[in-house]
């Protein structure tokens, strides 16, 4: 069990990063003229520490012995979506210019991230199966 947390960080470190890197060119290179209300590190920031602390509590609860990891996993989903419409809630205010862009440039990481949260549980949930 302590051998996949460094593993798991270092794909998630890498992951973020050249996430965070083909974003952040793709964004300069051809939309530049755009301010956003939140920086494109922020919304990096708030995802990836989510990612990390789902994983961390996923992990803990197994190593506890908690049997309803997947319910577990279901909540800490929910919780997080509710989290990302507090993030949000500036936008949904009315207190950026370009709202639609920077709803995009959040939730495009989001489901990428929640999809690596997703491969790397269900990678994690398989060697616990088998020892």
């Amino acid at each position: 069990m302590k051998k996949d947390l460094p593993a798991f960080l270092i794909k998630w470190l890498g992951f973020t990063a050249l996430l965070f890197a083909i974003h952040y060119y793709i964004f300069i290179s051809f939309y530049s003229e755009i301010s956003l209300y939140f920086p494109l590190w922020a919304i990096y920031t708030f995802n990836a520490a989510l990612v990390l602390l789902v994983f961390l509590i996923v992990r803990v609860q197994m190593a506890r012995g908690y049997t309803k990891t997947y319910n577990l996993f279901l909540i800490l989903t929910i919780s997080k979506m509710a989290l990302a419409i507090v993030f949000l809630l500036p936008l949904f205010a009315g207190k950026a210019e370009n709202a639609v862009v920077d709803v995009i440039n959040f939730f495009i990481p989001y489901f990428l991230f929640l999809g690596f949260e997703i491969f790397q549980l269900n990678i994690f949930f398989k060697k616990e199966e088998t020892n």
